[in-house]
């Protein structure tokens, strides 16, 4: 859960001035080591939250399917090194899907 800045500032300032930790904790309807955390963070405001960094390199995988748009998941994943979910995923992220043959008719 993410509390507000404001919340995390009053509470430090609570403990600061003499209250104590777990009246703090109590007070503000938070957890002990929440209030341990606050007190020891460098900075009370939130941290940047990014994409991690992801073992499939996302371009390269662009560039395979735009180059062999028939290859099989799991041709890919062997490539890339991953796992077909992986390839699956980040298919599905791409919004890219087998390409269908137009040359080809079929026979009901």
């Amino acid at each position: 859960m993410t509390y507000s800045v404001d919340l995390r500032e009053r509470v430090v300032a609570f403990v600061r001035k003499g209250g104590g930790k777990t009246e703090a904790a109590r007070l503000f309807e938070v957890h002990r080591q929440t209030v341990y955390g606050w007190l020891n963070a460098k900075s009370l405001g939130s941290k940047p939250h990014g994409r991690r960094k992801r073992k499939l390199d996302w371009e390269a995988l662009q560039r395979d399917i735009d180059e062999h748009p028939y290859k099989l998941l799991r041709e890919r994943a062997a490539k890339f090194g991953v796992r077909v979910n992986a390839i699956w995923y980040a298919e599905q992220r791409m919004k890219k899907s087998k390409k269908k043959r137009s040359d080809v008719t079929r026979e009901c």
